[in-house]
C-alpha cells in the first residue's frame, strides 16, 4: 500500500502575511531612518533566502499564530519564487546598510523605500516582485537549457 505524497508546496497566505509585516517594518524605517530597523529587516531577508521561506521569523509567525486559525488553503505554492524575492529584498536593503554604514547619507531611507514598494504590492495586491523577477529569469534559462 502505498501513502500519498506530501505536500511540497507553502501555503500563499503565508508569504503575502510576511509582506504585511515586512511592509510595515519598513514604514517605520522609513519614517524613524533607523539603521537598526534596516539591520533587522536585512536580517530577516538573509534567514529567508538562505534558510527557505518557511524558516524566516515571520513565516513561523505566521505557521504558529495565524496559520492554525485559517482554512486549509485549496492550493499550495512553489516556495522557490518567495524565496528568491527575500534574496532580492537583502540585496536592497544590505545595499542600503552597507551604504549607511559607509556614510552615505539617505541610504536607508531610500533602501528602505524601495523594499517597502515591493512589500506593500505584495500585501495590498498579491503582486509579488520578487516572484516576477524569478519567473522571468526561469524562462529566460529555459531555452538554453533545452538547447544543450
Amino acid at each position: 500500500m502505498t501513502t500519498p505524497a506530501t505536500p511540497t508546496g507553502i501555503d500563499p497566505r503565508g508569504p503575502r502575511f510576511g509582506a504585511l509585516v515586512t511592509a510595515v517594518v519598513l514604514a517605520a524605517t522609513v519614517l524613524t531612518g533607523s539603521v537598526w530597523l534596516l539591520a533587522v529587516q536585512t536580517a530577516v531577508f538573509a534567514v529567508g533566502a538562505f534558510a527557505g521561506i518557511g524558516a524566516s521569523p515571520y513565516g513561523r509567525l505566521f505557521r504558529t499564530l495565524v496559520r492554525p486559525r485559517l482554512a486549509p488553503p485549496a492550493e499550495l505554492e512553489d516556495p522557490r519564487p518567495p524565496t528568491f524575492s527575500q534574496l532580492v529584498g537583502l540585496v536592497v536593503t544590505g545595499a542600503g546598510l552597507v551604504l549607511a554604514l559607509l556614510g552615505v547619507g539617505g541610504a536607508v531611507v531610500v533602501a528602505a523605500a524601495l523594499a517597502f514598494v515591493a512589500a506593500f504590492l505584495n500585501a495590498a495586491f498579491g503582486l509579488c516582485l520578487g516572484c516576477e523577477l524569478y519567473l522571468l529569469l526561469a524562462r529566460l534559462r529555459a531555452p538554453r537549457a533545452a538547447a544543450q
